[in-house]
């Protein structure tokens, strides 16, 4: 194609924003990846978006072009979706304090959130609901151990139905047992980096309160990641805009205010010590000696405070424009003010493990949050409900836009996440392995499976630890942990320590790299955790003398976590995920060139199959009685989940599938459920050709159902926020417009066809 015409034609005057931006860029994008290409300097220089010439000639060209490539099978589109409409008719806006309704800035690897004020000024008012936290995926705190307690101390020996004697660690409930349980529990815990606020004094000299800010106007622009905040204290206008940095742990802000200029308003810094608490925000002031706070000055604008906690080292620099102070003004608090006169207080503030000598201001911090949310949202999958005339499908798109936002910025970093991200602590900061697929398995079907591969780090650093659990235990292979940190340790618990569902996870991520790329380096790059975790998988399963069938034997829990370790066999959602990843096993080595491994073909061969009683899958094979006992109709249902989760096999028969789920509809108590439940039944019902019962559970009204102002899945008051909601939301919604293996032929394939369900979509992917 020649462009020398476009080349030479006056661009001089051309607006470079907005949505003619936003098309050319777009245009560029899908052309690329409609062609495959993969010119990797072109790619850089894309991504890098530092060629708006190149954009400009190549997209406005292209557009054209693009537009009669073949599109992905079923993609729902006939013009491009305006995603920059679609996007912010959901920015999130408040006019009053809400503590359920915190906001946060981040970038996967970092993230900050903010009261209304814009910054977090009032972090002890919003402690019960969502609290503000400042959290990294390095920023982590071990308690000092000074009586030594040993890991080994708290492993309990359980005997299996074949002899077989496993150790697990639990928790102990009585003497030194108990404190080394407590101490492995809550050591290490994810840290609360800082909290930054504002200081600001009424006109007697008084401090504001929260319920001293009036005319409050709040925004989260999600296009470009900022955080907007006006008000007024005393009748004086207070605005706050906020960033934080794409590639640095760190946030930059500009704060307007006569207050500024008057000294009535200061920025307030103050370091915390690591908490070991359950669900909270992360920190502990109560502990002023146990840590230290040393502030140096590195130029007239610039600051560094050294943290140290015990073996945790960390520093905080702090820049700001103009000839403002930076002062100490109590142990581990400092406040910073502008020039006396000066209206207008802008500073950047980075957390890291070593230091930067040279911080973005906020200008660059800006640029650079603007520039990776447009590229976020520009890349990836789409879906807009805006020409759908069913009352529920606003609320379905708010929900969907705001758990992208959300999941970017607490799910896509270099760990798995904890469930309540790096917004605040949960389960002491640990993140829990079976929780993995709900945080990431979305981003392959949105297509952005680079996000998800981010963590996957973590189990090629955690596999030797993985493998010296499994030969501990008497396995083969590698078991993964459950509740676990970045060092890939596993905590001590009663339930977690027996779950299985866990371990088939990393084959479902590296084959949606597979399906994605189609290439021999990711082959290479991941069997070592395929083979390694088929080789668990395919140990773990013990060959019956009576039927000659390879069962799942106690001790273990099953994904319904209230079944007992030493009395459940062959739950049924994990029969049919140990069929799923053992088939993908085999694929990856058929694809190698490699022979089968013939143990791997036993098992699964001959697994045993889901337990049926009156037509009905049960939870367990030894729980005949179970849909008869209130005790088992509690927390989560994931029979469901071996035909919603994962796709049709020889295992399921989707008329007992139905006869389930109908069961489940009628029986399950509904108050027990979690977050992921809803999506979970969701995805079950679209694949059982019941569409309009998918987006009943979808939108079923019961409380750990909720979503939030900011998009957040509410669960309870203990638990204000949990992630795996959103994810499982982002994963079916996306099932239901691009469809899934076997799905009908027909355009959203798990929306009703009853003309209220116009979705249109594009970039997706289908799910297995």
């Amino acid at each position: 194609m020649d462009f020398t015409a476009l080349k030479k034609y006056d661009w001089k005057g051309f607006r470079w924003t907005g949505e003619v931006r936003v098309g050319f860029i777009r245009s560029s994008y899908l052309f690329l990846k409609q062609i495959n290409f993969n010119n990797t300097h072109m790619i850089k220089l894309f991504k890098k978006r530092s060629f708006k010439t190149f954009s400009l000639v190549f997209s406005a060209g292209l557009t054209f072009y693009s537009c009669s490539m073949p599109q992905e099978s079923g993609e729902q589109r006939s013009t491009p979706i305006d995603r920059f409409s679609l996007v912010n008719r959901h920015n999130v806006v408040l006019t009053q304090p809400d503590t359920l309704a915190s906001l946060s800035v981040g970038n996967g690897e970092f993230a900050y959130t903010v009261d209304v004020s814009g910054l977090q000024t009032f972090p002890e008012y919003y402690e019960k609901g969502v609290s503000l936290g400042t959290q990294s995926q390095w920023g982590w705190h071990a308690f000092p151990n000074p009586d030594n307690y040993e890991w080994e101390e708290i492993l309990r020996y359980d005997t299996s139905a074949i002899g077989q004697v496993i150790s697990f660690p639990v928790q102990w409930k009585e003497g030194r047992k108990k404190k080394v349980t407590d101490y492995f529990r809550t050591s290490p815990h994810r840290l609360h980096l800082g909290i930054i606020g504002l200081e600001i004094l009424k006109s007697d000299g008084s401090k504001v309160e929260v319920d001293d800010l009036e005319d409050i106007q709040q925004e989260l622009d999600l296009w470009n990641g900022k955080i907007t905040s006006e008000y007024t204290v005393e009748g004086q206008p207070v605005k706050v805009e906020l960033f934080a940095h794409q590639e640095k742990d760190g946030i930059a802000a500009k704060i307007s205010s006569p207050l500024v200029a008057s000294g009535q308003l200061k920025v307030k810094f103050r370091f915390p010590y690591g908490s070991g608490c359950h669900v909270c925000p992360g920190y502990d002031w109560s502990q002023q000696d146990k840590h230290t706070s040393y502030v140096e000055v590195k130029r007239p604008s610039q600051v560094r405070v050294s943290r140290t906690l015990d073996s945790t080292n960390y520093v905080t620099d702090i820049s700001w424009e103009g000839n403002g102070a930076f002062e100490t003004a109590a142990k581990h608090s400092f406040l910073l003010n502008a020039q006396k006169g000066q209206e207008t207080l802008e500073f950047t503030a980075l957390f890291s493990k070593e230091g930067e000598e040279i911080l973005p201001d906020f200008e660059a911090t800006a640029n650079s949050s603007s520039q990776g949310w447009e590229e976020f949202w520009q890349s990836g999958g789409v879906i807009d409900f805006s020409e759908c005339t069913d009352e529920r499908a606003e609320e379905l798109e708010r929900r969907v836009v705001l758990s992208q936002y959300l999941t970017k910025v607490n799910c896509a970093g270099s760990l798995p996440p904890q469930e309540t991200g790096l917004t605040m602590n949960s389960w002491y900061g640990k993140f829990h392995m079976e929780m993995h697929w709900w945080h990431g398995a979305h981003f392959g079907l949105w297509n952005r499976v680079e996000l998800m591969e981010k963590s996957l780090p973590w189990y090629f650093s955690s596999l030797a630890k993985a493998k010296a659990t499994a030969a501990r235990q008497g396995f083969k292979g590698a078991r993964w942990q459950k509740m676990t940190d970045p060092y890939g340790d596993e905590s001590p618990s009663s339930v977690a320590s027996y779950l299985i569902w866990q371990q088939p996870h990393i084959l479902y991520f590296v084959e949606q790299l597979y399906q994605d790329r189609q290439d021999q380096a990711t082959l290479e790059k991941y069997k070592e955790l395929v083979f390694e975790t088929a080789e668990f998988m395919a140990s773990f399963a013990k060959e019956s003398e009576k039927d000659g069938k390879y069962h799942l034997i106690a001790p273990l829990i099953p994904a319904q976590e209230l079944f007992p370790a030493n009395a459940t066999d062959d739950p049924p959602f994990e029969l049919a995920y140990w069929h799923y990843g053992l088939n993908i096993a085999l694929d990856w080595q058929k694809r190698l060139g490699m022979e089968e491994n013939p143990q791997w073909r036993e098992v699964l061969d001959n697994l045993a199959p889901l337990a049926i009683k009156d037509s009905l899958y049960l939870p367990s094979s030894t729980h005949p009685r179970a849909y008869e006992d209130d005790f088992y109709l509690h927390d989560h249902p994931v029979v469901l989940g071996a035909y919603g989760i994962l796709p049709k096999t020889d295992m399921i028969d989707t008329v007992i599938m139905k006869n389930t789920l109908e069961k489940i509809l009628k029986i399950w108590n509904w108050d027990s459920t979690w977050g992921w439940d809803y999506p979970m039944m969701a995805m079950s019902a679209a694949r059982l050709n019941m569409p309009e019962t998918a987006l009943e559970a979808l939108f079923m009204g019961k409380e750990k159902n909720t979503y939030l102002p900011n998009g957040h899945n509410y669960q309870d008051k203990r638990l204000r926020i949990y992630l795996p909601g959103n994810g499982g939301l982002l994963t079916t919604v996306a099932m239901m417009a691009a469809g899934w293996e076997g799905a009908p032929d027909r355009a959203n394939p798990g929306f009703p066809d009853n003309g209220k369900w116009n979705v249109k979509w594009e970039g997706l992917r289908k799910m297995p």
